[in-house]
């Protein structure tokens, strides 16, 4: 970080930091963000793309399919155990410790040859990577209001290009050089990029040193006093709900008949959702320009119209390439929708107390993460029960929930973000 970009202050616009941000972000400080975050979160989601090859390898059985799960359980953990510390400690040796300790979890989780290893590393992995919802604030306290929006939006196209690209990167780390691979090229990659951008990262310490006990104890009262948070996570943890009993589902019809697609195709279809990368920024700058509302409720109708496009998608009297077109513009569209309201529930929370940042970026993303375990929950049995228009109508109605929310709950201004909704 240039040091000119950071200065003291102890006037009480601080609001319990010791440094203000850099009005201007770079392109190329954006790019090394979002390629850390980016970085960062492949391992989440890889390992389904590797279940074979670990199987195979380290003799898993029944356990191959906890490792995802685990991943994700230390992700969680990761969230509301580490992230608030952002809270306490300097931020940039946080970070850097954080995802130092991912790059060695993922180095050995590469060379171990015991199952009971690898199934650790993978907790320690997701644990770690919770350090994403520390770098998203940490790019926003570079920038001003004014622009925090289109910083969070950048940042965030990192993120999403990050989980399109984890299982097909993986898929095809295992078909060339073997699931291992992926472990080593991804501790590489974090290593390198790590190194470019930590110094980068804002030198923020928090002017209070808040107990940890206290950090987490606060939790439940930020979720209680901090409406703009409350409602922007009820509002995206119902769209992910929708959003993953979409993609919990999609697989299965199309490796089943009618469509019949194999894995390296069903692969590929997962690119559909490249259009989040590019809406991320841009929902961010409606935000930015007093437009966060609309924009809000155009991504809620459009993901609902994303459901009634991909129930008509699974018709008979189609021919099977245009369903499968029909359903990646489905999954296209929701996917662009989600991120959008994300992207914009990330700026209306960052326009919030400064001093507790960590703690609510860490509440948000943990909040929304339940309901994407709702959705996936939910998705098996409605599939078996009602098939693939039964999953779509369950969709929808977490849409129209999501909706709902933000038109009684998000649609007047709050005191705390007067210009955003």
């Amino acid at each position: 970080m240039d040091p000119h970009c950071i200065k003291a202050s102890a006037s009480p616009a601080a609001r319990g930091v010791t440094a203000a941000p850099c009005q201007a972000f770079s392109l190329s400080v954006t790019l090394i963000f979002a390629t850390l975050v980016g970085t960062a979160v492949l391992p989440l989601y890889a390992s389904q793309a590797l279940i074979n090859g670990l199987d195979v390898s380290l003799h898993l059985g029944a356990w191959t399919s906890l490792v995802t799960g685990l991943t994700l359980l230390g992700y969680a953990v990761g969230l509301f155990a580490l992230v608030p510390l952002v809270d306490r400690l300097p931020l940039r040796p946080l970070i850097g410790t954080t995802l130092g300790a991912q790059a060695v979890a993922l180095t050995f989780a590469a060379w171990t040859p015991s199952a009971s290893g690898f199934l650790a590393a993978s907790f320690v992995i997701g644990v770690s990577a919770s350090a994403i919802q520390m770098l998203i604030p940490a790019a926003a306290a570079l920038a001003g209001p004014a622009a925090r929006g289109k910083v969070i939006g950048n940042v965030m196209s990192g993120l999403m290009l990050g989980i399109l690209l984890s299982r097909p990167l993986a898929g095809l780390a295992d078909g060339t050089l073997g699931w291992r691979s992926f472990f080593v090229g991804d501790a590489i990659l974090l290593v390198l990029t790590l190194v470019l951008a930590l110094p980068r990262v804002p030198a923020l310490r928090p002017a209070a040193r808040p107990s940890y006990r206290s950090l987490v104890a606060s939790l439940g009262r930020l979720v209680a006093e901090e409406p703009v948070l409350r409602h922007h996570a009820l509002c995206q943890g119902l769209l992910m709900a929708g959003f993953n009993a979409f993609w919990t589902s999609v697989a299965i019809v199309l490796a089943r008949p009618p469509l019949n697609l194999g894995p390296l195709q069903i692969a590929l279809f997962t690119l559909a959702g490249a259009a989040s990368v590019v809406v991320a920024p841009l929902a961010g700058r409606a935000g930015d320009r007093g437009r966060a509302g609309p924009a809000a409720r155009a991504a809620h109708r459009i993901a609902l119209c994303g459901t009634v496009v991909a129930a008509l998608a699974v018709s008979a009297h189609l021919p099977a390439p245009v369903s499968v077109l029909l359903l990646a513009v489905a999954a296209c569209v929701i996917d662009a929708s989600v991120i959008a309201d994300q992207t914009l529930g990330r700026r209306a929370i960052n326009l919030l107390a400064p001093e507790a940042r960590g703690r609510l970026n860490g509440l948000y993303t943990g909040l929304f993460f339940l309901g994407s375990a709702i959705g996936a929950a939910f998705a098996g049995p409605v599939f078996a029960c009602a098939g693939w228009i039964g999953v779509c109508a369950l969709s929808a109605a977490f849409f129209i929930g999501a909706a709902l929310v933000h038109r009684f709950f998000l649609f007047s201004p709050h005191p705390a973000e007067p210009a955003v909704h």
